[in-house]
């Protein structure tokens, strides 16, 4: 397959602090990858540096064989690069309408309208005129995401889309990713639940301490062999 996003011996720095060592990873067209690590591997660095947010970072980031290096975060946006942040960051004020509408007027022009985002999540179409801050937890999720897809990424970043949300949500947060993925859009997932990343993922990369220290297919490793590499074990 072709290699959509490609990153070579990447290193993220917060001051003197390095939180990504050397990290090199590809992700082909229309498929899904996993990023998998406790809390402090570095998981949320690796996606703040792909949109341009870490404020500095040695190596390559390649979208479609093209260098992302000097990019604004809105123009790797523009390039077709999207993040469904930790935490949602909605605007609670404005109404479910009105934040998925963001994605659209900051994204690229693609095939994902506003109701391709109502049917896959049709609670949101009877709430569309609600503010943000009146939704649940799983709600507030679903547009998060339903943002990031208007913006017609190639590629979509996930970053703990699961975090506080009941188990009835999360699956059916994971059943719309194959979905998503089967109209065209890569995935990259960061979570911490194993379980769930593994069993919708293409390939896998194991973080450690702002390092890969096991990737591959999920159906290559023991479920032990994960859990050595995911503790550092």
């Amino acid at each position: 397959m072709t290699a959509l996003l490609e990153v070579d011996a990447l290193s993220v720095f917060y001051g003197k602090f390095r939180a990504l060592f050397d990290v090199s990873l590809t992700i082909a067209e229309g498929e899904i990858v996993s990023i998998i690590g406790a809390n402090g591997a570095g998981k949320s660095s690796l996606l703040k540096a792909i949109v341009g947010q870490v404020p500095r970072v040695e190596g390559e980031i390649r979208l479609s064989g093209r260098s992302m290096a000097d990019q604004t975060t809105a123009a790797r946006v523009a390039a077709g690069v999207a993040l469904v942040p930790e935490g949602r960051r909605l605007f609670p004020s404005l109404t479910v309408e009105e934040n998925l509408d963001i994605g659209w007027q900051t994204g690229r022009r693609g095939e994902i309208r506003r109701d391709d985002v109502y049917g896959y999540f049709p609670v949101l179409r009877e709430r569309r005129n609600q503010r943000a801050s009146q939704l649940s937890g799983g709600q507030q999720q679903m547009v998060a995401l339903g943002r990031a897809l208007l913006a017609n990424p190639r590629l979509l970043l996930c970053d703990e889309i699961s975090l506080g949300l009941a188990p009835v949500v999360i699956d059916g947060l994971y059943r719309m990713l194959p979905q998503i993925r089967d109209r065209g859009t890569a995935i990259l997932i960061v979570e911490q639940d194993i379980s769930r990343s593994l069993a919708v993922a293409d390939r896998f990369y194991c973080l450690l301490e702002g390092k890969v220290n096991l990737s591959g297919r999920p159906g290559e490793f023991s479920r032990e062999e994960v859990e050595r590499s995911y503790f550092g074990g």
